[in-house]
C-alpha cells in the first residue's frame, strides 16, 4: 500500500497558475494509454463528489507533468527536442501539496535518470529567465518534486475518501512536450519524442 507524502512549498506553483498573470508552463505529455488511467482517477473522483480535474472540460486539460513555470517565459526551439526518444514513466504515491483546509491531490512521479535529464535540459534551453521565473525555486533541478495533478482543492475532511479511489503504479511513456499559454489559453506543441520506450 502506498504511503502518502505531504509538502507545503509547492503551493506557490498552484497558486500563481490560479491567477490573472500571463503565466506559461512548459509540460510532459504522456502516452495515451497512461493518460487514460489518469482520466480514470480523475473520474472516480468527479463521480464520488470530490474535487478532481475531471470538471475542467476543455481539450487543453491533459493529464501531464510540468517542468516549468514562470511569467512571459520565452519560447522553447523545437530543434533542444530533436533526437530525443520516448522513456518510460512510473505514476507513483500520492503526494498532497499546500495547507490549510484544502489541498493539491496529485501523484508522485519516480525521478528517473531520462526524466531528470530532460527537466534539467529545459532548464538550460530557457536560460537565465528559467532561475528568474516566479516559481524557479520550486521547479529548479534538485528542488522539483515532479507529479502528475488529481485535484487542486480537496477538502482535508475529504482525504481519506480521495486517496482511497488512487490506484497503484501507473508505468507509462513520456511521448512530447508543450507550451501552455495560461492568457491566451491555448497550447503550442514543442517537440515530439521519436521511437518507442523499451
Amino acid at each position: 500500500m502506498f504511503s502518502v507524502t505531504v509538502l507545503s512549498s509547492v503551493q506557490r506553483h498552484y497558486s500563481l497558475l490560479m491567477t490573472q498573470a500571463p503565466v506559461v508552463s512548459i509540460e510532459l505529455l504522456l502516452d495515451g494509454p497512461t493518460e487514460s488511467a489518469v482520466r480514470t482517477e480523475w473520474e472516480a473522483l468527479a463521480a464520488a463528489g470530490l474535487s478532481s480535474l475531471a470538471a475542467h472540460r476543455s481539450a487543453t486539460n491533459r493529464p501531464h507533468i510540468t517542468l516549468l513555470v514562470g511569467v512571459d517565459l520565452p519560447a522553447l526551439d523545437p530543434r533542444s527536442f530533436a533526437g530525443r526518444t520516448a522513456f518510460e514513466v512510473r505514476l507513483g504515491a500520492p503526494l498532497l501539496f499546500g495547507t490549510g483546509d484544502r489541498r493539491v491531490l496529485a501523484r508522485g512521479v519516480v525521478p528517473s535518470h531520462d526524466l531528470l535529464s530532460l527537466h534539467r535540459d529545459v532548464h538550460s534551453a530557457i536560460g537565465s529567465a528559467a532561475a528568474e521565473a516566479d516559481d524557479g525555486a520550486r521547479t529548479a533541478p534538485g528542488a522539483w518534486t515532479p507529479h502528475v495533478t488529481l485535484a487542486r482543492r480537496v477538502r482535508t475532511s475529504d482525504l481519506e475518501r480521495a486517496l482511497g479511489l488512487v490506484g497503484g503504479e501507473i508505468r507509462g511513456t513520456a511521448r512530447a512536450v508543450r507550451r501552455w499559454d495560461a492568457a491566451t489559453r491555448t497550447v503550442t506543441e514543442i517537440g515530439e519524442f521519436g521511437g518507442s520506450q523499451t
